[in-house]
């Protein structure tokens, strides 16, 4: 790594420090053995795949992409790309893999081509596969491989003999194992097909989006290229038309049945030991019902039904099932989201469950909180109960099989991620990670702020001492419902906010109204409203600091930043609050309400037909000639998650209302943009407004 490096460019290199990283684990039936993904070096964007011995902690390439294509290029088909878009899956070469049950078989994707690897001797093969092939899943018993090639879903043997499409589109806009737009981006869904667990049958969602919005993508750079048309289903619109149908591998298949008028989100799916199932969600998210499929007929039975007057929140890894059959879910009763087992809740009051990670036997393993910035690992089964795992402060994540625990612990003192193998009787085995080392070091204070209890982060430059001249402010947030930012972890972008601060600022990061970790009651306040309760929080955060740290920092010198829904925040602020905010960056910013996706947007507003009203109050556009302060509007104009149309439409109101501000558009940048020009350009802003003096 060059010596002179900054930060920004080594966000960039290092993918957001996720390259050299281990991921993606798998455990082996017998608990000897682990699989996982890791590029060779903190630079290399290049995913291999490993085995560890655990017995013997030894590690085993056992493939390496550049060897498998002779040295040439990845190539990424379209499909592919959104897909790793959709899925913030980073990096090339492999960067996925699926195996049958036993774990006698490895089954990735690579340039658009299928292959296999065998874990005991590492031989790798490629199959003659329909090109280009998307989401390769093995059947349980590794006889078969599923795969997407197209619209079309095909199986293969595991021998590359008997290639043929299983389901075949019947309409022009019509897909068959694929989840749609919302089911990617807003459900957590990223499966659109099943196996049986004897590998016989599959489960597979079919995907209409005839009558979806059509929506175009172009690149003003590249006015002889036509626009890229995607179907979007903004607010208040047609939904892609999603159906189950249990399909034979001759192709012949059987409808599953719901109301499918009523309940049109699909939003889990599966099939265990006990038969195939699913969950699905209506219009107004307010139900979720959760159906036991009848393998032969198609017909449903209602397992679990949730309601909640706002909406029923997702959680990823549910529903599941033990091996005796017990349903898993989740309630929120009295401020708290709990594990239920059989309908019964089985985590205390006060336990905020997170995400379930694995389910083995009787066992599951999920992530709960008790504090908000912490994330910890709990178990639990019938005979023990839940039991909290970890004790470190920080973020941890993990998985588990056969008696062999993952654990991944992420905090602000840890310069990387710590992944370890735990085994009964056995000394706990490190997974070696090779990341970068960030170039700096984070000066930041774990606040807890105002009547609120608002948490928060304060991060001051490296050279600052005490007693030094008050500094101008930086708030740095997201706040939006879909991420918490303030963590004890040592994220990319606590680094990234550590590095504005060494540009003059002192810099506060905090999470208010809607924002997750701090239980159902806290994550609802939005409901309505999703910008004026996050708007007010920033600003309680800002004078509850100023309060708790007096002279340390500079009220009449505040800008803000953000991206996102931090952009959303970012010009909110001074357009609604500019006795607060003298500066802002806005990034990738959502203004008008009514362009964004269906399931994401009415879950906290409503259908806009209805609550017309909550889109109007929370759009900005009405607010474009109260501008009185800088303002940088920023907008990747590739961006199909938040359209550049927002950016553009506020611009316009501004100019129409004569108040000067900045457009920065970043040609053929997604939404997920990021380089070291684009961040130096904002500090270049933020000092020239804010006064504040290069050092």
């Amino acid at each position: 790594m060059p010596t002179t490096m900054t930060l920004p460019e080594q966000l960039v290199r290092t993918r957001r420090f996720t390259l050299g990283r281990p991921e993606q684990f798998t455990v082996t039936p017998d608990g000897a053995t682990l699989l996982f993904v890791r590029t060779r070096t903190g630079g290399d964007p290049v995913g291999c795949l490993w085995a560890l011995d655990l017995a013997e902690g030894a590690e085993r390439l056992l493939c390496d992409p550049a060897e498998l294509l002779g040295g040439a290029q990845e190539k990424l088909s379209e499909a592919e790309r959104v897909r790793r878009e959709r899925s913030r899956q980073g990096g090339s070469g492999i960067v996925g893999y699926t195996t049958d049950r036993a774990v006698t078989l490895v089954v990735f994707a690579l340039s658009g081509e299928l292959w296999t690897v065998a874990p005991a001797s590492g031989a790798a093969r490629r199959l003659p596969a329909e090109a280009p092939v998307v989401d390769p899943r093995p059947d349980p018993t590794g006889r078969r491989i599923a795969y997407r090639s197209g619209d079309t879903l095909r199986v293969i043997e595991a021998d590359g003999t008997g290639d043929r499409p299983v389901a075949v589109p019947d309409g022009p806009e019509v897909s068959f194992g694929r989840p749609e737009h919302v089911a990617a981006e807003s459900m957590h869904r990223q499966r659109g097909y099943w196996w049986a667990p004897d590998g016989e049958h599959l489960l597979v969602a079919r995907v209409d989006e005839s009558q979806v919005a059509l929506w175009y993508l172009a690149d003003p750079a590249q006015p002889a290229t036509p626009p890229r048309a995607l179907r979007y289903p903004p607010v208040g619109t047609a939904n892609a038309e999603v159906s189950l149908w249990l399909t034979a591998l001759d192709g012949t298949r059987t409808e599953v049945r719901w109301d499918r008028a009523a309940f049109e989100y699909l939003t889990a799916a599966g099939w265990d030991g006990h038969g195939p199932f699913a969950a699905v969600q209506s219009r107004d998210q307010r139900t979720v019902r959760t159906l036991a499929i009848d393998p032969v007929t198609g017909a449903t039975t209602v397992l679990a039904e949730q309601h909640d007057p706002c909406w029923v929140q997702l959680v990823v890894g549910l529903p599941a099932r033990t091996a005796a059959g017990r349903l898993l879910g989740s309630a929120d009763l009295d401020g708290t989201r709990h594990l239920t087992a059989a309908g019964e809740p089985v985590t205390a009051p006060g336990v905020q469950l997170r995400q379930v990670l694995a389910v083995d036997g009787e066992t599951v393993l999920f992530t709960a909180s008790e504090e908000p910035t912490e994330v910890q690992l709990w178990s639990w089964d019938p005979e023990h109960g839940a039991r909290r795992l970890t004790d470190r402060p920080g973020v941890h994540d993990g998985t588990h099989r056969a008696g062999t625990l993952v654990t991944t612990a992420r905090s602000l003192d840890l310069p990387v991620p710590a992944t370890r193998v735990h085994r009964p009787g056995a000394a706990p085995v490190e997974i070696t990670s090779v990341a970068e080392r960030p170039v700096l070091e984070p000066r930041v204070e774990l606040l807890t702020v105002g009547p609120r209890e608002l948490r928060a982060q304060l991060l001051l430059p490296s050279w600052h001492r005490p007693g030094d001249a008050p500094l101008p402010v930086l708030l740095d947030p997201y706040a939006g419902p879909a991420m918490q930012r303030v963590q004890n972890d040592r994220s990319w972008g606590v680094l990234l906010s550590q590095w504005f601060a060494e540009q003059g600022f002192a810099v506060l990061v905090a999470d208010g109204a809607g924002v997750p970790g701090r239980g159902p009651r806290w994550e609802r306040e939005v409901h309505g409203d999703t910008v004026g309760p996050a708007l007010d929080d920033q600003v309680a955060a800002l004078h509850g600091t100023a309060a708790l740290r007096p002279g340390l920092l500079d009220l009449g010198r505040v800008g803000i930043r953000g991206w996102s829904f931090g952009g959303t925040l970012a010009a909110a602020a001074v357009l609604r609050r500019p006795d607060v905010f003298h500066a802002a960056v806005s990034g990738a910013p959502v203004v008008d309400q009514r362009l964004y996706d269906t399931h994401w947007r009415e879950r906290f507003l409503g259908h806009p037909a209805e609550h017309p009203e909550r889109y109007d109050a929370c759009s900005l556009l009405p607010d474009a000639p109260k501008l009185s302060r800088p303002l940088l509007l920023v907008h990747g104009l590739a961006d199909d998650n938040v359209w550049a149309a927002n950016t553009l439409r506020l611009s316009a109101e501004l100019l129409a209302a004569g108040r000067p501000h900045e457009v920065l558009p970043l040609t053929g940048a997604t939404h997920s943009a990021l380089s070291a020009p684009l961040l130096d350009h904002q500090v270049e802003f933020l000092r020239r407004h804010l006064g504040v003096t290069a050092r």
